[in-house]
Order: C-alpha cells, then sequence, then structure tokens
C-alpha cells in the first residue's frame, strides 16, 4: 500500500513544470510553481511533498525545493508531519470559515462602493465577465471557470477606486483561489453560481446598495455551505471523522 500511494504521489507531481522567469531568482521561480500547483488543487491537500524527487521534475537542486517548502509552510500552505516529511496543508473548516468570514465583509463592501463609482466602461466590461464566465462554465474545465470568476470580481473589486480595499482583497485572494477551487469543483453548484453573478451585475447596474450586498453575501455564504459539505464528504472517504 505504502508502494502504491508513493506512486500516487509521484505521478501527481510528475505534471508539475516549472515556468522559468529571466527577472525572479531560482528560489522565487520554484517557490511560485509550488505554490500555485498547491492553490489550484495540482497538489492536493495531505499530499507529500517529496525533494528529491520534486528537484529532478522541476530540472533544480533541492535547494530552492527545501526554501520553497519552508516560505509555503509559513504561509500555512505546507505542514511539517514527524517522521513523514513535508505535506500539502489540508483545507479545515476553521481556516476556510475564517476566511470567507472576512471575504465576506469585504465584498459585500465593494459591491456597494461600485454601485457609486463603476464607470460606464467598467459595467460593460463586468457584463462581459459575466457572458465570459457562463462560456467557461459550459466548458466544465475547472481552472478557467475559477480564471473567470476571479476576473469577474477583479472588475468590482477595482471599480471601488479604493487603493487600502484593493490592496486588502488582493492579500486575500490567493487563499479565497484555494477554497474558490474546491467550490467550483462542485459541478451542481454552477448554475447558481451563474444566477448569483446575474444578480450582482444588475443591482449594480441598478445603484440598489441593498440588493448588491445581500447577493455578495449570499454567494459568500454558498460558497460556505458547499464547502463545508465537501470537506465533511471528503473525511467521510477517508474515514476521518
Amino acid at each position: 500500500m505504502a508502494g502504491k500511494g508513493r506512486q500516487t504521489e509521484e505521478s501527481m507531481q510528475d505534471n508539475l513544470q516549472v515556468k522559468m522567469d529571466e527577472f525572479l531568482p531560482l528560489r522565487d521561480v520554484v517557490f511560485n510553481t509550488l505554490r500555485q500547483a498547491i492553490l489550484t488543487g495540482e497538489l492536493k491537500p495531505g499530499e507529500r511533498l517529496m525533494e528529491i524527487h520534486l528537484a529532478n521534475r522541476l530540472g533544480v537542486s533541492r535547494t530552492p525545493i527545501r526554501e520553497a517548502i519552508r516560505k509555503l509552510e509559513l504561509e500555512g500552505l505546507v505542514t511539517m508531519i514527524p517522521r513523514r516529511g513535508a505535506e500539502v496543508a489540508q483545507i479545515t473548516e476553521k481556516n476556510m470559515s475564517d476566511v470567507l468570514e472576512v471575504r465576506r465583509a469585504l465584498d459585500a463592501l465593494c459591491v456597494e462602493l461600485a454601485c457609486d463609482r463603476i464607470t460606464q466602461e467598467e459595467l460593460n466590461s463586468l457584463k462581459q465577465a459575466c457572458e465570459d464566465f457562463e462560456i467557461a462554465v459550459n466548458t466544465r474545465d475547472v481552472k478557467r471557470i475559477a480564471q473567470a470568476d476571479v476576473e469577474l470580481h477583479d472588475i468590482i473589486v477595482r471599480a471601488t477606486g479604493n487603493d487600502r480595499l484593493i490592496q486588502l482583497v488582493n492579500n486575500l485572494s490567493e487563499q479565497m483561489y484555494r477554497y474558490r477551487f474546491e467550490y467550483i469543483k462542485d459541478t451542481s453548484q454552477h448554475e447558481r453560481l451563474v444566477e448569483e453573478h446575474r444578480i450582482i451585475y444588475q443591482a449594480i447596474v441598478d445603484k440598489d446598495k441593498e440588493t448588491a450586498s445581500r447577493a455578495a453575501k449570499i454567494h459568500i455564504d454558498n460558497q460556505k455551505k458547499a464547502i463545508m459539505r465537501q470537506l465533511r464528504l471528503d473525511r467521510e472517504k477517508t474515514g476521518k471523522i
């Protein structure tokens, strides 16, 4: 069984590809590669991060791998397990709840400010983003759907014109990406997502702050319920109830 698990972990990590950037040192490139793989679910919660295998796969020495794992541990994306080593951190209900609680308040504020400050050009972009999201949903490509969702919400955030708020949301957005991925993997929620985006868009068009704020909060609440349900199902499958 141990051999089978190791083979599965290695096969997942074989999909990793380092994307070189002439403006970044190698340690940062390796860190960004592993970080993105965790956020998008390529490296799954509980998956071991084996230095030798990752170094061979990415064509680098073990030093930048070790440095990247240490930084990822500080960000809470990796945990160190005694006698086992580094693993991708589990998505816990507490961590997820904390992040979504903050995001719920920020998103409500963003849509309220957008009602007052959004330009016609931004409204046009938001309408297009809603349409692009629907197209992405029809592809069933989780990465594409997640990216379309990010782009849609980014338009609303930028429309606030509040640099400090934009910074706060951006700081939280990459943590959100991991949870968003878990939510979007549930295809039964796709039509609900499309409809929620339509309601938020129309409320902003109508400059209806109350409806926009309520819709933004419901949007997050539904994500939380769906992710919580998925986490509990995963625990039942693994016997960790």
